[in-house]
């Protein structure tokens, strides 16, 4: 069964993708964090999320320590989550593929099928304005999780409000 948005009369799924370096920091944090936003809006059998790494250092390994703890401390969690990389099918499979830096978007846009470019964009341009356009990445110090976390948050609903308003996520006969 297609449930989602409304496109021409046909009701289809929203697919997000949250892409950083490894999937074990930030696109971990995003995934968590929509899948909690999502549920507590209703909006968890309109949209599905799924996170990915640009690389593959850290494939099948759960979220870093520190994203955990985090996350727990803000009631989202994301130990259960498994860092893959992105693959080749998840441009024609996800309708956003949200990434953390300019760096990740160009890498991802130099892979991807002709057609499809304008599914990769920054998570932050959905954020409110002031908010800057990249995450940071924390994994090299033990202060930034809880910034980056609100960071995240931010650029997350954001997009939610994004597709509300595009893809009429959550309106009247959607």
């Amino acid at each position: 069964m297609l449930v989602g948005n409304v496109l021409s009369g046909v009701t289809r799924l929203v697919k997000v993708l949250f892409v950083c370096t490894g999937n074990i920091c930030r696109s971990p944090t995003a995934e968590g964090l929509m899948r909690a936003h999502i549920a507590k809006t209703g909006l968890g059998h309109l949209i599905s999320v799924d996170s990915a790494g640009t690389h593959g250092y850290h494939v099948g390994e759960p979220p870093d320590r520190r994203s955990i703890a985090t996350a727990r401390r803000r009631q989202v969690d994301i130990a259960g989550q498994r860092a893959r990389q992105v693959s080749p099918a998840d441009f024609a499979d996800f309708d956003i593929i949200a990434v953390m830096e300019h760096r990740h978007r160009q890498l991802l846009l130099a892979q991807c099928p002709p057609g499809l470019e304008d599914r990769v964009c920054l998570l932050m341009s959905f954020a409110r304005d002031g908010d800057p356009l990249e995450v940071p990445d924390p994994y090299y110090g033990d202060d930034g999780f809880d910034a980056v976390f609100d960071m995240i948050e931010r650029g997350v609903l954001g997009l939610i409000d994004h597709l509300r308003r595009t893809r009429r996520i959550g309106a009247a006969g959607a």
